[in-house]
């Protein structure tokens, strides 16, 4: 099937893993990627004028396929995805900074910032089903048979927008030794592209007789929605870079808090604590080309639905177009063109803490207020990361170790000079050991007194 094919577009990112920008939002170089994090950093802004010209995270995880498998040819890749018992995640996804400015006044930060994001995700896909769906099965030679009975959501899904946020963060009580602030922003969104196939309460026996595959006694809740370019076809990586903004439709809503404890200079801390909550709000993809239909899908035992045909099928249109014609497809609600999808809301903490002069270790955690299930759903994955830092005025080394819900553990490396950064959260596990994971971030910003 190739609509599956888009799994394999990690193979085109052997450096893309665990939260964005890994150890440099949290920098003491206070910018906009930690206002991204924390709008309440923006009253620790140090200059008057803070410019970001470009901020660049990619990341690709995996419980299933290791750094090496991404690095070799597509065969053993799709051999890789579906082995073994259970269910296949993967999640591929980017943020892009484009010209942003923060700038200070008394004791108030202010911001303007503009963002692009783009994601694939695979959500727990039943090996049997994903196995049976790839080439390589239905061009085996194997005789057998193997029964699913799951009561989840399986989710393929790929979105692409944009937003426009307005931050402000004030100082709220300082004296020599604490700082408190507080911050938030208003995000204005710009829906993109969606796509989304939601397999719910799937049951059913697969059948392969010497290639032929073939789908029996099945019962499940489909969902098919797409809008934009992704309606068409969501495996090239080029549709979403086409389409990461469209009109204005949509509002977020970011809130955060943030506390110094300062160190007996006065200029530096002895603790950094912050708090926030993030994306609360959600966007509507509107056009007479979208669609976004709930169906029941039924084949009652004697009856057979032939897997082989999606072969040539690339995007969910024809998906929907060859299940309608199989006759096994009901629609259980009435079709939409406007749809509303979720932004996934985001707790996240951290604590930097000054441990040796020059020497900090930031504890950082990031957690989903929202399932990854449900078919209006942004996904997002859980994050604890622990980064050992040294840190002067104008210069950092970083070692970020992280632990995703999804890969497990990843060790990296980020360096920054003045406003320039480069790292990843990963590379160190990537290539000392079969990691899961793979990431990499890149920016510049810089300041004006």
């Amino acid at each position: 099937m190739k609509l599956l094919s888009f799994l394999l577009l990690f193979t085109a990112f052997p450096l893309l893993a665990q939260e964005h920008f890994a150890g440099i939002g949290t920098s003491q170089r206070v910018g906009i990627v930690n206002a991204g994090i924390n709008p309440a950093e923006l009253a620790n802004l140090e200059t008057t004028l803070d410019i970001t010209v470009f901020a660049v995270s990619v990341k690709a995880s995996s419980n299933k396929v290791g750094f090496s498998d991404l690095l070799e040819n597509s065969t053993n890749l799709k051999d890789r995805l579906f082995e073994g018992d259970g269910a296949s995640s993967l999640s591929f996804d980017g943020e892009i900074y484009g010209p942003s400015v923060a700038f200070k006044y008394l004791r108030w930060g202010f911001a303007v910032s503009t963002k692009a994001y783009a994601k694939l995700d695979v959500v727990d896909v039943d090996n049997n089903l994903g196995d049976a769906l790839t080439a390589s099965v239905i061009n085996s030679f194997f005789v057998g048979s193997a029964t699913i009975n799951n009561n989840y959501n399986q989710r393929l899904s790929g979105t692409s927008w944009g937003e426009v946020a307005l931050s402000t963060a004030g100082t709220l009580y300082e004296d020599s030794r604490h700082k408190f602030n507080a911050g938030g922003s208003f995000k204005l969104l710009f829906p993109g592209s969606y796509a989304n196939f939601g397999a719910d309460k799937f049951s059913g026996t697969i059948n392969n007789n010497l290639g032929t595959v073939t789908l029996t006694n099945t019962n499940a809740n489909l969902n098919i929605a797409y809008s934009g370019n992704l309606g068409d076809d969501f495996t090239k990586f080029g549709d979403y870079a086409k389409s990461l903004y469209g009109k204005l439709n949509g509002v977020a809503v970011d809130l955060g808090v943030n506390y110094r404890l300062k160190d007996n200079d006065g200029e530096h801390y002895k603790l950094n604590l912050g708090l926030a909550i993030r994306n609360i709000g959600g966007m509507t993809f509107k056009s007479a080309n979208n669609s976004a239909t709930d169906y029941v899908l039924n084949i009652q035992p004697g009856e057979s639905l032939n897997l082989n045909q999606f072969q040539s099928n690339s995007s969910l249109s024809d998906v929907e177009q060859t299940l309608i014609a199989s006759g096994f497809l009901n629609k259980n609600a009435k079709q939409k063109t406007d749809f509303k999808v979720k932004l996934p809301t985001i707790f996240s903490g951290y604590a930097d803490v000054k441990i040796v002069p020059s020497f900090y270790v930031t504890l950082f955690t990031q957690q989903s207020l929202k399932g990854n299930n449900d078919n209006d759903q942004v996904i997002s994955r859980n994050v604890v990361a622990l980064t050992p830092r040294y840190a002067l005025k104008n210069y950092e080394i970083l070692l970020p170790f992280s632990h995703n819900e999804l890969s497990g553990i990843t060790g990296g490396l980020g360096f920054r000079a003045y406003g320039f950064y480069i790292g990843s959260g990963s590379i160190i596990t990537a290539l000392a050991s079969d990691s899961k994971h793979a990431d990499a971030y890149l920016g510049y910003s810089f300041k004006l007194d």
